[in-house]
C-alpha cells in the first residue's frame, strides 16, 4: 500500500515535494492544498486533487502525511501546530532560535490528535545537525564549524528588492575561502561573522535610480549586510533573468577534533552539500522523513520529533535485510 501525502502550499517547496513523491515509489499524492482558487494552481500529478486549504479538514481519513511548505516566519509556527491535530505532518521550519518553543508547541498538538510530528526538516536545520550531533558524539574534544553557499539567500535577496530604487535582485552567500582552509588544516581558528562569509548582490535598477544610494543602503543594512564584505553588481534585468534564475545553495560542516593521552592526534569531518536547487533537494529530505512519520505512526506512536529522534533505516524505502546487504 502506497503512503498518501498531501501537500500544503504549492509554492517552490511544494513543487519540490511533487517531484519527490514521483521518485519514491511507495508515496502517492493524494491533494495539494492552496490559499489560492483552486482552478487557478496546475500541478504535475493528473491523479491528484488540488483542494482550497479551507476544505483540508474533509482529507483526515484519506492523508497518511501531511507535509506543510509554508514560511518558517509566520505559516508554519500557526500551521503546524494546527495540522498536527488532524494528520501525521512534516514540516521545514528553520528559525534555529525558535525551534525549542516551535517543537513544545507542536508536540502539545500532535499528542493531542494522536499523530506523529516531525519538525525542521531539510538541510539545516535537518542534514547538517545529524553531521553536527554524530560528529561532536565522536570527537567530544573539539570545535565546530558551519559554513553556508555558494547560494542564494532568499531571504536577503529578498531584503535587496525592499529597498527603494531596486527593481529586482539575488543575493550570493559565499564562505571565506581562506577561513575554510584553516579550518580542514586543524588551526581550530576563531572566525568573526565577517571572516567567515562574503555576500555577493546583483541588482537590477529602476530607471532613473541613484546607484550610489542603493548600494550603500544595501551595505549597511543590519542584520542583512551591514557585518559582512558585501559587494554590489549593477546588472540588466536581462542578465538576471538569465544568469540568476535558479535556486542553487550548499555548504560544510566540519569538527575539528582530538584524541590521545595528551590530545596529540588531530581529525577533522567534514559533511559537504552542493545543491543545484535548494527547494528541490529539501523536499526530497522531507519526503524521507514523511515515511518515518507514517512507520512511527503505524507502531502507534505520537508527540513531536526532529531528525535527532529518527532511526536511519525509517528514512530508507529498503528493508532491513536489503540495508544490511547493500549499504552496511
Amino acid at each position: 500500500m502506497s503512503i498518501r501525502i498531501g501537500i500544503l502550499g504549492y509554492g517552490n517547496l511544494g513543487r519540490g515535494v511533487e517531484c519527490a513523491i514521483r521518485q519514491n515509489q511507495d508515496m502517492e499524492l493524494m491533494a495539494v492544498f492552496t490559499r489560492r482558487a483552486p482552478e487557478t494552481v496546475k500541478i504535475l500529478t493528473e491523479t491528484a486533487k488540488v483542494c482550497h486549504i479551507n476544505d483540508v479538514s474533509d482529507w483526515k481519513d484519506k492523508i497518511d502525511v501531511m507535509i506543510l511548505c509554508g514560511g518558517s516566519a509566520t505559516d508554519l509556527p500557526e500551521q503546524t501546530k494546527e495540522y498536527a491535530r488532524i494528520f501525521n505532518v512534516v514540516d521545514s521550519f528553520d528559525t534555529h532560535a525558535k525551534i525549542p518553543e516551535h517543537f513544545e508547541n507542536v508536540d502539545a498538538a500532535s499528542k493531542s490528535g494522536n499523530n506523529v510530528a516531525i519538525i525542521s526538516v531539510g538541510w539545516d536545520p535537518g542534514m547538517f545537525s545529524l553531521s553536527r550531533m554524530y560528529a561532536n558524539a565522536i570527537l567530544p574534544e573539539g570545535k565546530d564549524y558551519t559554513f553556508w553557499g555558494k547560494g542564494v539567500s532568499q531571504g536577503h535577496s529578498d531584503a535587496i528588492r525592499r529597498v527603494e530604487g531596486v527593481k529586482d535582485g539575488k543575493q550570493y552567500t559565499i564562505p571565506v575561502e581562506s577561513a575554510l582552509e584553516a579550518v580542514r588544516n586543524g588551526e581550530n581558528p576563531e572566525l568573526t561573522t565577517r571572516q567567515k562569509h562574503i555576500r555577493e548582490c546583483f541588482v537590477v535598477l529602476e530607471e532613473g535610480a541613484d546607484a550610489k544610494k542603493v548600494e550603500a543602503e544595501i551595505k549597511n543594512m543590519p542584520n542583512y549586510f551591514a557585518d559582512y564584505d558585501t559587494t554590489v553588481h549593477f546588472i540588466s534585468e536581462e542578465e538576471l533573468k538569465a544568469k540568476h534564475s535558479g535556486i542553487p545553495h550548499g555548504g560544510f560542516v566540519l569538527r575539528s577534533g582530538k584524541t590521545g593521552v595528551n590530545k596529540e592526534n588531530n581529525h577533522i569531518i567534514e559533511y559537504s552539500l552542493r545543491l543545484d536547487s535548494n527547494p528541490e533537494f529539501t523536499a526530497s529530505v522531507i519526503a524521507a522523513y514523511a515515511r518515518a512519520a507514517y512507520r512511527l505512526s503505524k507502531e502507534g506512536q505520537s508527540g513531536c520529533k526532529t531528525v535527532f529522534d529518527i532511526p536511519p533505516a525509517y528514512l530508507s524505502e529498503k528493508s532491513g535485510e536489503e540495508l544490511r546487504a547493500t549499504l552496511l
